[in-house]
């Protein structure tokens, strides 16, 4: 069963990258010249965009590539490696941020709040324009929309950050620093943790949240030449494609293509309503052993 994905626009994409490096590059630079952890946390916020999007723009080039005899399902998860090594060095990352706020709170310091007001009205425009660019794509590919929503986030740190660089202006109030700082932390650890949870998921072939394995053997026996499904694995193999393979017994000794009418009908209709990609049927009739689902 052949499914295509929307190939998303690489330049686009590729300008995209371009944008928020500069992003990156520039409040690092900004957040040490300024002393502002909040500009420093909001560089590794765009930095978490800047691998997420790399990550994409690889990942639509590497599934591309044709499958092979020794990589028989090419690249699909090469995304999704990826994402859980970037994910996982985002947390410690966070997790240092929040120490070094705390820190900052209790031993606030003066700093050159131009340099964040000025930055983060960069930071507000450059990712602005790069939802923009990547908006037509998003509505069509889950990894891309992960990226745009990332970006409108970006968005609105970057407008945390300018008013408080603001208030620190003409107020003095430095404390606001690691305060947002702590707070860009705080969401770049949460969702950081779900990218973790949902890579690991694929990683270790669970079964996906949005499927029920016994709504799924139960629809299997709701066919009428089938009277029992066991041995049941359901896994994603990648974002977008879900396997699922089982033995299934026949109520009568039915020929092979009897049989392929049945598993015709039944990978349309799961496909219809568990969005299983890929289906994997052993055929079985008056064969003895362990008939559980889960074996």
């Amino acid at each position: 069963m052949a499914h295509h994905h929307h190939k998303v626009s690489e330049k686009n994409l590729f300008i995209t990258i371009i944008l928020n490096i500069i992003i990156t590059v520039a409040q690092i630079i900004g957040g040490i010249f300024s002393g502002s952890l909040a500009l420093l946390s909001d560089a590794m916020h765009n930095l978490s965009d800047v691998i997420a999007l790399i990550i994409a723009y690889v990942a639509n080039r590497l599934t591309a590539r044709p499958n092979t005899e020794t990589k028989t399902f090419g690249y699909k998860r090469a995304e999704v490696l990826a994402a859980f090594i970037n994910a996982s060095v985002l947390i410690g990352i966070g997790i240092f941020l929040i120490i070094e706020s705390i820190n900052k709170f209790y031993h606030p310091s003066s700093i050159d709040s131009i340099w964040v007001i000025w930055l983060g009205i960069l930071s507000i425009a450059l990712n602005f324009f790069s939802v923009l660019l990547i908006k037509d794509d998003a509505a069509d590919n889950m990894n891309i929309k992960a990226a745009y929503l990332h970006l409108l986030s970006d968005v609105i740190t970057s407008i945390a950050v300018v008013v408080g660089g603001v208030l620190m202006y003409y107020y003095n109030l430095f404390w606001i620093d690691p305060l947002i700082s702590a707070m860009i932390a705080i969401y770049l650890i949460w969702a950081s943790v779900k990218l973790v949870k949902e890579s690991v998921s694929i990683l270790m072939q669970f079964v996906p949240e949005s499927i029920n394995i016994n709504e799924v053997v139960n629809f299997i026996k709701e066919s009428k030449e089938i009277k029992n499904a066991h041995h049941v694995h359901i896994w994603k193999l990648d974002e977008h494609n879900i396997h699922l393979e089982a033995h299934i017994d026949f109520v009568e000794n039915v020929t092979l293509q009897e049989s392929n009418d049945v598993i015709a009908v039944l990978e349309d209709t799961l496909h219809t309503y568990f969005e299983i990609t890929h289906t994997t049927f052993q055929c079985e009739y008056n064969r003895h052993g362990n008939k559980n689902i889960i074996v």
